[in-house]
Formats: C-alpha cells, structure tokens, sequence
C-alpha cells in the first residue's frame, strides 16, 4: 500500500509541476540540509513567492506533499482523500498564487532515494552541503554516499545552477559530474561565495548571534545571523547567498534577508536551563561530523560568569563498521577540546568514555546513562549554577527528552524542543 501511495503522490506531484512550472531548488548532504533550506527561505522570501518543505518532508512521500502544499495523512483513510482532493484541484483548476520556487530538502537514506525523488521534481538549482559518515549501514562506504547525494547535480541541464561546497572534496568533485553552472561555497577564498578572514577571526560569536562577512570576490558585506551560535552555521548563510546570487540578488539583499533566519529547531539552539543554567539543544540528528561541530562551538562560546562546559552525547545512529571508531572519537574531542564535564547516555556509551579517558579526561568528571529516559530522571541533579551545556545525539537517542528535563520552563517544551508530537510522545 505504501508503494502504491508513493506512485499517486509522485503522479500528483509531477502533474503539477508541470502545469505551474515553479523553479525547484533542491537541498541534500550529510548535514546541514535543514539550516540551509531555512537560510535559503529567509533571503529569497524577501523577493520571491516561495515554498518551502515542512517538518521532515525530504522523502518518496514529503517531497510530492510539499508539492501538493499538505499535511500528511498519516493512518487515516479521509486523510489521504483530503491530500489527493486538493492535489485534483491544483491540476485541473488554477492557483494564480502558486508559488514560484520551491525549496525542498531531499534526503538520501539508501541507495536510488535521490535519483527517485529528482525524477518527480527536477531541480533548477542543486544544493549538496556536506559529505560524511551517515547512513552506512545502508551505503557502506561515505564514498558511496557522495555518489548517491551527486545525482542533485548530475541530474541538473545546462541552464542549471550546481551549488557545491568548495571545502568538502567529496563535493567538490562533483563538479565534474554536471553539466550545469557551477558555484561554489565555502571558507576558501577560492570560493565564488565565501567567508571573508574567517581563519583569522574574522568572526565573532556569541549569544547574541554570530557576525561575520560574505564575499563574492569583487565585494563584502556584513552579515548578522541572530540567536544563532556554532561556526559551521556560516555555510547555510553561504549557500544562501550563493543561491540569491544565482537569481540575480546582490549581496546587500542576502544580508537583509538573513536577518530573519531563526535556526530550526533542535540544531544549535539556545535554551534556558535550571540553576541559570543555558543549554545548547542540537537534538534534532548527530553524526560525527554534526557532533564535532557542536563540540567546537561549546568549547569557543566565550560566556564570561559560565561555570562549567558540560557535553551531554547520546548514540550517532546508522554508522555501521564505523560505529565505534566514530564514537572513540567524539570523546577524543572532548577531552581535546578541554570541556569541563561529560554526560554519555545510550549503547555507545563506554566508547565515547574510552576515547575521552584514553586521551586524559577524567573518570571523575564522566557520568554514565543507560539512555536518555534514565539520563532524565536523574541528570538535574548534576547541574550546578551558570553551566553552558551541550545535549547532542541522533533522531533516535531521544536526547531532546534530557533537554526537556533540564528546562527551566518545561512547559515550553512544545513550542522551542523536536519531537514534541504526538507519535513521538507516545514512543
């Protein structure tokens, strides 16, 4: 039933695409797909009618759904017939309104999810972010990864744009695969669209937002994105101006429009906690590219009364052979990176204890859960005042409900935390 169902939408979806003829701009990697669509809205929106992918619609069904403009139907029959009654009227009848880009996540979870969902909505514009480790027990090798992401660009015609991270080799020898335009993003100044001196601190960062400059080459300009902490968060503000770029929007247009990207929930935001306490809530996913960078930014976030660092880590899901490595690894960070206090919570525990005290991070200031519904009866105990915290993990570590046990206004959980609906609740 749910092939059949993918095959409806994705002939809804098609339909109408081809009746409104919107340009599609489509958005994968192995992180950051999210910020970036995000930071991509904020700056066209200022100029354009757009739409863009709600919740986690980046698969076989959410990318006709965003198509369509609705809500999944979930197990109800009446649901679906609401979801197809108003794909029916967009094909036979005349939206004047309907949007005239679309920004859609397209996430890859195995093999041919990419090329699937490209054959639906062909892409104008192809974003690939970020290549790294995620989803190997299904690809095997990251190698394999970029193979499957490249075919956002590969699909792209000669009147296509190819956003490419120029930092990432793996994505940058993509551009050899497509025979569109292509511009690259990235720190280097070799970058058609990049961060000016960021590697000699020409950025300042804290929890007002961060503040920096984005170049073209021939010019800068100043860049706020506000309540946003974590380096790495520059890359969605430079897709985005690479993307308004390749509409024909200036730099002094992109950097007015970023004013009004809010990083999406669950990635790098900043909570109040008990005890005065402030949290980092990265819970949304985590990989180990994801959780070094978050690692990093709590590290370099500069809190002047903060008194301590503590990292709460939860399991990085679907890494196959390279599960421990990776989780080895992420304590090695921590220990490297000198945080204060470390809270591990899920399977993966002992490893991310391992790397952090084989590389001289002491036993005495490492806690231990079995998982995140445990870490949460008892971790409030463990906060002392005007601590910086970091909680990370992956979609299925449920490292939110931890958050959710450290706010100091829980009934907020709602509106500022993930997962807070009601299939989620209930699991």
């Amino acid at each position: 039933m749910k092939k059949i169902l993918e095959r409806i939408l994705a002939s809804c979806a098609e339909s109408i695409l081809k009746k409104y003829h919107p340009r599609v701009i489509g958005i994968t990697g192995s992180i950051g797909k999210t910020s970036a669509k995000e930071a991509i809205y904020a700056v066209l929106n200022t100029k354009f009618n757009v739409r863009e992918n709600k919740k986690n619609y980046n698969n076989e069904i959410g990318v006709p759904l965003t198509v369509i403009d609705a809500e999944s139907g979930g197990n109800s029959i009446l649901g679906w017939m609401k979801v197809f009654r108003k794909a029916i009227k967009l094909i036979y009848g005349e939206n004047k309104n309907y949007p005239e880009i679309l920004i859609m996540e397209m996430g890859a979870d195995k093999p041919g999810d990419i090329e699937y969902l490209v054959n639906i909505a062909p892409c104008n514009i192809g974003v690939v972010t970020t290549i790294g480790p995620t989803h190997l027990q299904a690809f095997g090798t990251v190698e394999k990864v970029a193979r499957e992401k490249q075919k956002i660009v590969s699909h792209l015609n000669k009147d296509g744009v190819a956003i490419l991270n120029y930092d990432d080799l793996l994505v940058r020898k993509m551009a050899e695969k497509t025979k569109a335009k292509v511009v690259f993003f990235g720190y280097s100044e070799k970058a058609d669209i990049h961060s000016v001196d960021l590697a000699n601190h020409g950025v300042t960062m804290d929890l007002q937002g961060i503040k920096f400059k984005i170049s073209d080459g021939r010019s800068s300009v100043p860049v706020f994105l506000p309540g946003v902490v974590g380096i790495h968060q520059i890359n969605s503000a430079l897709i985005a101006a690479a993307v308004g770029n390749s509409l024909g929007m200036n730099l002094i247009d992109v950097s007015i429009g970023l004013k009004n990207y809010r990083a999406p929930k669950g990635r790098m935001n900043l909570i109040e906690g008990i005890e005065n306490s402030l949290m980092i809530d990265d819970t949304y996913n985590s990989s180990p590219k994801a959780a070094a960078a978050a690692l990093e930014t709590l590290a370099k976030l500069n809190i002047s009364d903060a008194r301590r660092k503590v990292a709460i880590l939860g399991d990085m899901l679907e890494l196959g052979t390279f599960s421990e490595q990776a989780h080895y690894e992420l304590g090695k960070s921590v220990a490297d990176l000198k945080i204060d206090f470390l809270i591990c919570a899920g399977n993966m525990r002992h490893k991310i204890v391992q790397g952090a005290m084989e590389n001289g991070f002491s036993g005495d200031n490492i806690v231990e859960f079995r998982d995140s519904v445990e870490a949460g009866q008892t971790v409030r105990n463990l906060i002392k005042s005007n601590e910086l915290i970091l909680v990370k993990g992956s979609q299925g570590a449920r490292m939110e409900l931890i958050v959710k046990a450290l706010m100091r206004n829980p009934e907020d959980a709602k509106k500022l935390l993930v997962r807070q609906t009601g299939e989620w609740i209930k699991s």
